[in-house]
């Protein structure tokens, strides 16, 4: 890049140079711009003024024209990968062991012995005795007796009373704000990977096969006839007949037979051969840009009126009416009545008769026996299991992208300068 501006600079430097010299002269120095009647022997100053024309020469200039160019720069983007990574875990397992203990069980045995006693037993007899006695049983008769009694009745009537009453009305006023609120916004950006697929292409080929083929003939052959035994005249015993075995005449059959033959035959076989193919496959990165906007938000006001209203109240008024009632009134009267009873009282008699009883008395005998007894012991075992866990690492994969940056780059153009052959008029160079 340096080289081709210290040598455009270079170029521009020389072409500048020789335009200088030139116009030092006006472009008298310049054969090319004077024409051939200026060498000729000039009459008059006012011809010689005539036959001078506007001559135009070529003036190289540098611009510098804006150039845009495309290079690469590398670019980081975080990965999320899954790594499987082996691990020791220990792991406790409780295990039990038996153990023998002794122990004096007690045995507890029931024994019994006999004690023979003399007892007395009471023996009860009821008896019975008649005994007459008066009783007064006594009558009820309920009678009804008629009683005035006055009751006071209330009578109730509602009323009305106006009310005047304040009360609060709300009025409500909706106004607006100006709130800054932050939201994401997505940018998306299409890259391109290669992908490599595989595709079955069929391929068709040309194969001789033997092929099971064969042709119907026709057979005809003779089947002789069976040999069957009869009995014919015997000729050395007269009247006689003797068995003598005789062949029926035969038959012609006629039937189609299978010839088989190996015939050759060309297939057409088509199979399918995989051809790995690549393609670029567009996919999509996603980003979230912060983006601040302002919205309206709305809020309610509220101002209390006062307001004055009249209501109709209700109110119960009560007065006490006296009113006469009658009501019957039950009462009982008891009348005794004597009356002589006869009845049977029964009594008990008790006597006491001795006799002799045997009794079993139980006792207890206690007796330790010894037991020999297992338990379970528990004790804990500690083993390393080797396992595989998923962790989840982030790495940075490097990119190129294509970046577009713009350069200057210089540029000789040529334009057409007018030039006066007279170095005394204005205005030429």
């Amino acid at each position: 890049m340096n080289r081709l501006i210290t040598g455009a600079a270079a170029a521009v430097a020389v072409l500048l140079n020789s335009g200088l010299a030139e116009a030092g002269l006006c472009g008298a120095g310049s054969f090319a711009s004077c024409p051939s009647s200026a060498c000729d022997d000039c009459g008059e100053f006012a011809a010689a003024k005539t036959g001078c024309c506007p001559q135009y020469r070529t003036v190289t200039e540098v611009v510098w024209e804006q150039q845009p160019y495309t290079c690469y720069k590398t670019v980081y983007e975080q990965c999320t990968e899954t790594v499987p990574v082996q691990c020791v875990r220990n792991v406790y397992q409780t295990c039990y062991r038996d153990q023998c203990y002794t122990v004096c069980r007690p045995v507890y045995e029931t024994r019994y012995r006999c004690v023979r006693q003399t007892i007395c037993r009471p023996v009860y007899e009821t008896c019975y005795r008649t005994v007459t006695c008066n009783v007064r049983r006594p009558c009820y008769r309920t009678c009804y007796r008629d009683v005035c009694y006055t009751v006071c009745r209330p009578c109730y009537k509602t009323c009305y009373r106006t009310v005047c009453y304040d009360v609060c009305r709300p009025c409500y006023r909706t106004c607006y704000r100006d709130e800054c609120y932050t939201t994401w916004r997505t940018e998306t950006q299409t890259c391109y990977r290669d992908v490599c697929y595989t595709v079955w292409r069929p391929v068709t080929e040309t194969r001789c096969i033997d092929v099971c083929s064969g042709e119907w003939k026709t057979v005809t052959r003779h089947i002789p006839g069976p040999v069957v035994k009869k009995c014919v005249p015997d000729a050395c015993n007269p009247g006689g007949c003797a068995e003598q075995c005789v062949q029926c005449p035969g038959r012609t059959v006629t039937c189609r037979i299978w010839c088989p033959k190996i015939i050759k035959k060309q297939i057409h076989c088509t199979r399918m051969v995989p051809e790995v193919c690549r393609k670029r496959i567009p996919y999509t990165v996603c980003r979230r840009v912060p983006q601040t906007c302002t919205r309206r938000v709305p809020y309610t006001v509220c101002t209390w009126t006062r307001e004055r209203r009249t209501k109709q109240v209700p109110y119960t008024v009560c007065t006490m009416v006296k009113e006469t009632r009658t009501k019957r009134i039950p009462y009982t009267v008891c009348t005794w009545t004597t009356q002589c009873i006869t009845r049977q009282i029964p009594y008990t008699k008790c006597r006491m008769v001795r006799c002799s009883v045997t009794k079993r008395i139980p006792y207890t005998v206690c007796r330790m026996v010894t037991q020999t007894c297992t338990r379970k012991v528990p004790y804990t075992v500690c083993r390393q299991v080797c396992e595989t866990r998923m962790v989840t690492r982030t790495r940075c994969v490097p990119k190129r992208v294509a970046v577009t940056m713009t350069r200057c780059v210089p540029r000789l153009v040529c334009r057409k300068v007018p030039v006066c052959s007279n170095p005394c008029e204005d205005g030429c160079l």
